[in-house]
């Protein structure tokens, strides 16, 4: 093992990236992720950190400069950790997304499938449609600090839509003129903790406060000052979060002005989304990479299919168009009143939802007897619960479409479900994130012996 000391320079051939986006090296064997790195570039880089199996550096000089490398477009990258690919090519981020996906696969799930295709955005600016700006103390919004909870103030941030950084930019106007104390988690003194914005395909935008109290002093002036920067508002709504904690929103609303709820096209629905609903960030994408879910689940009009972790009813609603029966279950009692409504709304007839747990929910519809011929599942980061997918195997599903927003996770899952008797027999990358570290990726899986 080298003896590498903090602030050492080294010459290395960089020859990968981690999760994380860094690039990676070895120096005498020992592997070293290096900041602001580029897959094949040879570079001087100044060691950061040392731990006990790998150490941190960062670029100092690149020596063999590759054709993928960028000038960064953001003023703030890297230090607002928003973004991890803005110095390569958006050709060079999606490949190694893709590759990201296939080792996650091959070497942690065991599985021998290769990523058949990663689909790219169209747009790689501008494209989220929901936007959490953490308020600093001294009142300012933005983004924390990679590995922080410090705010670097950014408003017209890249990815963001321009509806987002107006009525954020209102609202900081509004704690300024009205001496509005921000909130301080250090203290816990302070008002306003969170400006959540989300917006439509129309550039609607509905905008929700995270207050650490249950008002605001002055609230109708504060409505005036973000109808006035971001006329496209329609509606402004109060959310109660007085916990200690990293969670964003609290469990109570109160709507300050206009409608408590913004409505989007997707895949051809139309979608009632309230501030706690999930629902994909990239619209575009979002019906892509929902596209391939249903092609991967082999639909021919008659199957009977369980959608868990359902959200507000995207996937499922999309599901139900070429299925017999399809039941969707979420634990978020908001989203799942929405995904009813959004159902309804649709005139969807043969989608029913049920509000729990997705281990708990599928273990009583295995104990009805419920055989589904396709169960799809969206979980969030950290993937199935242990419980979940002997639950699902004991329900005889022929296919399980998985959709991932996490390659680790869904790579160990990929295995627990081998375990099982199912094997994963394709699989899809789509980025709906671009510029960022985040991937989503789509695998079938097979039962064995159908």
């Amino acid at each position: 093992m080298p003896d590498l000391q903090k602030n050492q320079l080294h010459t290395v051939t960089i020859t990968g990236y981690t999760a994380e986006g860094l690039g990676v090296a070895r120096i005498d064997g020992q592997v070293v992720f290096i900041h602001n790195a580029v897959r094949g570039e040879v570079c001087a880089v100044r060691i950061l950190k040392v731990q006990k199996n790998v150490a941190y550096a960062r670029v100092e000089d690149v020596l063999e400069r590759s054709s993928a490398r960028r000038e960064p477009d953001c003023p703030r990258y890297p230090a607002c950790g928003g973004c991890d690919f803005r110095h390569v090519s958006y050709e060079e981020e999606l490949e190694a997304k893709r590759q990201r996906v296939e080792d996650a696969l091959r070497r942690v799930g065991g599985a021998d499938v290769a990523v058949e295709e990663i689909l790219g955005s169209g747009q790689v600016d501008g494209y989220r449609n929901k936007v959490q700006f953490p308020v600093s103390p001294s009142g300012q919004a933005g983004f924390y600090r990679a590995r922080s909870h410090q705010v670097v103030p950014a408003l017209d941030c890249r990815l963001q839509a321009p509806q987002a950084g107006a009525a954020a930019g209102a609202v900081e106007a509004y704690l300024r003129d009205f001496r509005v104390p921000a909130y301080d988690e250090t203290t816990r003194r302070g008002l306003l903790r969170h400006i959540y914005v989300r917006t439509n395909r129309e550039g609607q935008a509905l905008v929700c406060l995270v207050v650490n109290g249950d008002r605001l002093p002055s609230e109708e002036e504060l409505v005036r000052y973000i109808r006035a920067a971001c006329p496209s508002a329609v509606g402004v709504l109060l959310n109660c979060n007085t916990r200690d904690t990293n969670v964003v929103l609290g469990e109570s609303y109160r709507t300050l002005w206009g409608e408590d709820a913004l409505a989007d096209t997707l895949c051809g629905n139309i979608f009632r989304l309230s501030p706690p609903a999930f629902y994909q960030v990239n619209r575009a994408q979002a019906e892509r990479l929902y596209g391939k879910a249903v092609e991967y689940a082999g639909l021919t009009g008659k199957e009977t299919v369980l959608d868990l972790y359902c959200g507000a009813g995207t996937i499922t609603l999309a599901l139900a168009r070429r299925a017999g029966r399809v039941i969707g279950a979420e634990i978020v009692p908001e989203a799942v009143e929405d995904a009813r409504e959004n159902a309804s709304a649709n005139g969807v007839k043969n989608a029913e939802f049920f509000c729990g747990d997705a281990g708990a929910v599928a273990e009583k519809l295995a104990s009805e007897r419920l055989r589904p011929e396709v169960v799809v599942v969206d979980p969030p980061r950290k993937g199935l619960g242990e419980e979940v997918v002997p639950v699902i195997a004991s329900m005889e599903p022929e296919r399980v479409v998985y959709v991932s927003c996490d390659p680790g996770t869904l790579a160990r899952d990929v295995k627990r479900f081998a375990e099982q008797g199912y094997r994963a027999v394709r699989a899809a990358a789509v980025d709906l994130f671009p510029r960022t570290r985040h991937v989503e990726t789509i695998v079938l899986l097979q039962r064995e012996n159908s």
